[in-house]
């Protein structure tokens, strides 16, 4: 139960973050998605955000700022496995399942529905 508390907080909080650098900013969607996504490298790279990882489990890796942080944690283990080339597989290793269901799934939606065009 704690668990789900914990991701839910956790979850809920980056959520909040973002809704109010919508309401309050200038900031469009898109604006936030880049800062979230590059906070959760930047804060990955400096070893801050694995410790958010291990509290608040898939409220912290579901959130935009995870996937910066599984940009970051997947290159930084090819590189240590590969070297120099880890730099560019680790990235896309790390994510890839992910940008794939993006895709899949907005495919099927855009086939199933009548997108605004």
């Amino acid at each position: 139960m704690q668990t789900y508390l914990m991701a839910f907080l956790i979850g809920g909080l980056i959520c909040v973050i973002g809704q109010l650098l919508m309401d309050m900013t200038p900031l469009t969607p898109a604006h936030v998605l880049v800062i979230f996504v590059v906070c959760g490298a930047v804060l990955s790279g400096l070893g801050v955000y694995q410790p958010l990882v291990e509290i608040g489990g898939a409220g912290a890796t579901v959130p935009l700022p995870g996937f910066g942080h599984a940009l970051v944690t997947a290159t930084i283990e090819d590189v240590n496995k590969y070297g120099f080339w880890g730099i560019f597989s680790g990235a896309l290793r790390g994510t890839a399942a992910g940008i794939t269901a993006a895709m899949i799934f907005g495919l099927l939606a855009a086939a199933l529905f009548n997108p605004k065009g």
